[in-house]
């Protein structure tokens, strides 16, 4: 079996491909940078291209079995997706698994990321092609970009606010995008990829604290002010504005999965999804902070 894998050198991509690699499926990555692909694993196959240029991409997709779609989120994320979906159609690929968003009852169409991500679904799911979709919530993995905002200046930025999301451990996408890659059983289905309780931001800053051993403070929801943070920094307005439409979204209606979602997960999964305790921890344990802070940390739990 063979698998294409977009967006396989990023943090989730490149997960896939390892969990791809142990059950011995070919792999083959589309990326920008074969050097990337390569300080994977020499045994992935590289497709240098870009899906802005599809023309270059056709031959690449001839002789896979399947396609894992993982898109940016960029201005060009529907359209990229799109043709990807064209390509893969043309080419007789034989099932699509295609990395979405959590939906909740009422999803956010006008956040320019969900709504692409919203429109990719339908065409997928008219194209013909098997399908199953995978419904990430908020990647734990997120935490990554803020080591210098929680060490150095003792803030959890992320604005989750005050109904919270069951974030999710991109290793149990990984995990999910694997089994449902290569064994039957989930045409179709759509599996929402959480972990197993909401955290605020309040709670996600006050278990920061308690593993870090000192105060952390929550940055709190003025999305406003959120909004000219990222453009302080650098932040295109694309992005920023598109960002904040999302937490917004999410503080209004929260981003929390239920239990029949999270009962599903552990079904397909073989195992309870990954929680943000133990993300925080390990996670934690290669910043340089006291170990025995993380050590005093296990087993309490915060609210």
């Amino acid at each position: 079996m063979k698998v294409m894998v977009t967006g396989g050198t990023g943090t989730t991509g490149s997960q896939v491909v390892r969990e791809l690699l142990a059950r011995g499926v070919q792999v083959k990555i589309l990326t920008r940078s074969a050097e990337r692909a390569k300080a994977i694993s020499p045994r992935v196959e590289a497709v240098v291209g870009d899906l802005l240029s599809p023309s270059d991409l056709r031959p690449a997709f001839e002789d896979i079995d399947a396609l894992f779609l993982l898109l940016a989120g960029v201005p060009s994320e529907a359209h990229e997706g799109l043709t990807a979906v064209a390509l893969a159609r043309a080419a007789g690929v034989k099932r699509i698994v295609y990395l979405s968003v959590h939906q909740t009852a009422r999803p956010p169409r006008h956040v320019p990321h969900i709504g692409s991500k919203l429109l990719i679904e339908s065409v997928i799911r008219d194209c013909g092609v098997p399908y199953t979709f995978l419904r990430p919530n908020v990647f734990m993995q997120n935490d990554y970009w803020y080591r210098d905002a929680l060490l150095g200046h003792a803030i959890y930025p992320q604005p989750l606010g005050d109904l919270g999301a069951s974030l999710c451990d991109v290793r149990d996408i990984a995990e999910a995008a694997a089994i449902v890659l290569t064994t039957d059983g989930h045409d179709g289905q759509a599996y929402t990829i959480a972990g197993p309780e909401p955290f605020t931001g309040k709670r996600a800053a006050a278990l920061w604290s308690a593993v870090l051993g000192k105060a952390i403070a929550y940055g709190g929801h003025d999305m406003e002010r959120w909004e000219q943070q990222q453009l302080t920094h650098g932040a295109p307005q694309w992005f920023a504005l598109d960002l904040k439409m999302m937490f917004t979204a999410w503080q209004t209606d929260g981003l929390v999965a239920t239990d029949e979602e999270l009962g599903r997960l552990a079904s397909l999964l073989g195992h309870s999804p990954r929680c943000y305790e133990d993300f925080v921890a390990e996670t934690a344990s290669g910043w340089p902070v006291g170990q025995s802070q993380i050590a005093a940390f296990e087993g309490r739990t915060f609210s």
